[in-house]
């Protein structure tokens, strides 16, 4: 490794806003997280909704008694089945 190109190693404590910490390896002295594995959705399963302003409850609102759609099937012709639905393109003419 070259001398004084490269930035100064700590060992520090990476401190989560739950209060859980973690020791490890990094080029600052002290590090803030907002989330980590401990209280993070997907790795505990639990779901927390951040609500500012009633966004949540007023979509919950608008859409409590709307379903979704059912899709239609698709229609297949018996002949051609090519992307254009069966109709034979006209040939292009070759450049001069």
């Amino acid at each position: 490794m070259k001398p004084e190109i490269h930035p100064k190693y700590y060992k520090t404590k990476a401190i989560c806003a739950c209060g859980a910490a973690y020791d490890i390896g990094s080029t600052k002295e002290k590090i803030h997280v907002d989330i980590c594995s401990n209280c993070h959705p997907l790795f505990t399963g639990k779901q927390k909704l951040l609500d500012i302003e009633g966004r949540v409850q007023k979509f919950k609102k608008k859409y409590a008694g709307v379903t979704p759609k059912a899709k239609k099937p698709v229609k297949k012709s018996a002949k051609g089945g090519s992307a254009s639905g069966g109709k034979k393109l006209p040939a292009k003419k070759a450049p001069k």
